[in-house]
Formats: C-alpha cells, sequence, structure tokens
C-alpha cells in the first residue's frame, strides 16, 4: 500500500524519534496571511524599523506562526488519527524565526497510556523545530488521544512523563540583541509598560471575533496541518469540522492586543489545554489574568507571565465551575512567558 493511514495508537514506541517529513522555507507569506487571518498587531513583529529600534535586525515571524509551522509538521506522524490534542507543557522559544528560514521538526515519544475504553490511547511527544542551520527554533511537548486501529492489541505498559509545571525565568531564552530602554510606546499602541501590571490583575480584552468555515479551513491548510477532524465533515456524527485548536490560540493572543499591546514577544508556553471544541460560528472573546513577573537580564525587558482564556460567551474570568471542569463556554486556557518593556 503507498497512501499513508496515519499512525494509531499501537503503532508508537517509547522512546522513539520520529523525523517528520517536508521542510518548509519561510517568507514574508507567512506573516502577510497570519495578519489577514487574525487581527495581529503587535509593533515587534509587524515592523522592521520598530524591530531594529529594538535591537533586532528586522521583524521576526510572529512567534505563533513559527509554532503552527513546526505544530504542522507533525500532524501526519502525531495527531492525524487523534481525537483531540489535550494539552502543552514546556514549551520555550529558541531563537527567532525569520523570512528565508527553513524549518523542519522531529519528536521524541515520551509517553504512552492506553485509555480504559481500550479505543483510545493518550500519546506525549516533544517535538523540536530546527531551522536550516540545524539551529533549534522551538522545543515543546503536547499530549494527543489517538485511535487504536485493532481494539484487541495489547496495552504498552503505561509511562506518563513528569513534566514541569511552569519554566523558571531564568531557563526563558530572550532573542539576542532585545533591548527595549527605548522603546517607542506610541508606535507600539499602548501606554502600559511591565511595571504598570500586578499579579493577580484580569484584562477583558474586550473585542471577539467570530470563527468562519473557509476561513479556519484556509489557516490549518497554510499551516500543512492535515488532520482529518478539521477538513472532513464525515468523521464527526454531528457533521460538523472541528476547529484547529491553533487557530483558537492565534485568535485569542491577537484580540489579547487591547490590553497587552505591549507583550511583545511569547518565549515560553508552561501549559495548555483545549477546554471545549471550538466549530464554525463561534464568537471567540478572551480575557488574561496575570500570573507572575521576572526581570530579565537584557536592557528593558520584563517577563510577564499571563494566563490568557478564549471563550464563546459568558461572563469574563469565570472559568470553571464548583466540579473543577471548565465551564462549557471555555475554549482555551493558555499559560505563557511573554517580554514586555519595563
Amino acid at each position: 500500500m503507498k497512501t499513508n493511514p496515519g499512525r494509531f495508537f499501537e503503532d508508537y514506541r517509547l522512546g522513539e524519534t520520529i523525523a517528520h517529513a517536508v521542510p518548509r522555507t519561510i517568507s514574508g507569506g507567512e506573516r502577510a496571511l497570519y495578519h489577514a487571518l487574525y487581527p495581529a498587531r503587535h509593533a515587534l513583529q509587524s515592523s522592521d524599523e520598530f524591530a531594529r529600534s529594538c535591537g533586532l535586525n528586522a521583524a521576526p515571524i510572529d512567534d505563533l506562526a513559527a509554532f503552527h509551522v513546526v505544530f504542522g509538521k507533525t500532524v501526519p506522524d502525531v495527531s492525524l488519527n487523534a481525537v483531540a490534542n489535550l494539552g502543552y507543557a514546556e514549551g520555550r522559544w529558541l531563537k527567532s524565526v525569520w523570512p528565508g528560514d527553513t524549518l523542519t521538526a522531529t519528536s521524541e515519544v515520551i509517553g504512552l497510556k492506553q485509555n480504559s475504553n481500550g479505543k483510545t490511547g493518550v500519546v506525549w511527544v516533544r517535538t523540536t523545530g530546527h531551522n536550516q542551520h540545524g539551529e533549534a527554533v522551538m522545543s515543546y511537548v503536547r499530549w494527543v488521544m489517538v485511535r487504536k486501529a485493532n481494539p484487541e492489541a495489547p496495552a504498552p505498559e503505561t509511562t506518563v512523563p513528569k513534566l514541569a509545571p511552569v519554566i523558571a525565568p531564568g531557563d526563558l531564552v530572550i532573542p539576542r540583541g532585545l533591548d527595549f530602554t527605548g522603546y517607542d510606546f506610541t508606535l507600539a499602541g499602548e501606554p502600559h509598560r511591565w511595571g504598570d501590571y500586578a499579579v493577580g490583575e484580569t484584562i477583558d480584552h474586550v473585542d471577539g471575533v467570530t470563527v468562519e468555515e473557509a476561513e479556519h479551513m484556509l489557516a490549518t491548510r497554510l499551516w500543512q496541518n492535515t488532520a482529518k477532524v478539521h477538513f472532513d465533515a464525515t468523521l464527526r456524527e454531528d457533521g460538523r469540522r472541528l476547529i484547529y485548536g491553533g487557530h483558537v490560540i492565534s485568535m485569542a493572543r491577537a484580540l489579547s492586543f487591547n490590553g497587552l499591546a505591549n507583550a511583545q514577544m511569547i518565549v515560553g508556553l508552561n501549559g495548555g489545554a483545549h477546554a471545549n471544541p471550538c466549530f464554525a460560528g463561534t464568537t471567540i472573546k478572551a480575557w488574561s489574568e496575570v500570573l507572575d513577573k521576572a526581570e530579565t537580564a537584557a536592557p528593558g525587558v520584563g517577563a510577564i507571565r499571563l494566563r490568557l482564556v478564549a471563550t464563546s460567551g459568558g461572563a469574563p474570568f469565570a472559568l470553571k465551575g464548583e466540579d473543577g471542569k471548565y465551564l462549557p463556554e471555555v475554549l482555551l486556557d493558555l499559560d505563557i512567558w511573554a517580554l514586555m518593556p519595563i
């Protein structure tokens, strides 16, 4: 058989390394399409001149655009037959990605656990994206619920990796040359600096965007994400295509500009969960909570830890019910580190 049906749960082996196919050369087209698909307008990724004033050679590709490209490489080998992408941890952006860079990805299987129904299992992988020089540009862990092709296939020995709940501020990688001492708050769009935010503060980002069917499929194709549930309506009993979770992440990040315009770069992904599915016609809104703050060694640069939550409605700042489960309107619960001028 020459066609690829994708891997099923019983096809994974603990400790194996998967080299993912199809290198992707990044161009300015990725930036233009990313900004067309999302209301993304953080100044550092929008303007070469603004980026140069902050010590960089030019505007890097949006952090999440680079993430999506690397993530998309992994889909045919990790989540083509996934039921759901469950979560993220230990994500770090290690080197900025620029137009002209070519990205590849590899993943190591670090955990396996068959579910009690015997029909699915959870696979943990640590994925690393590299540029054309072999330099790591990012690394993250994600875990995915994957179907079994043969329910009678023996269950592997359960191995659940121990993952750090938070990336230590000292382990965050600050882009070389980044300097916010001459930061232009007027051009960035808001006057609020690192010192203006308090731990425990919550921010309602106010705006909302309704997700359209064609729009989310265009975005998913852009990242060469081939997961069947995003395109084939016959795979779900309700006949609906599932919105790619990364589309929700980028939408929430873009919406967070209103109130966090100066959270210029994402450098850490502490954790994340796609709490409930998202479908076309959903209006995504977002709110954030400041979880922590830290100084960095870079001039004028502070790190701010944010909980970024995407919802389909309801009151802002509501996350879980009395039973400890996510409320039905919560789509995404993401925990990130971002860089902001002090």
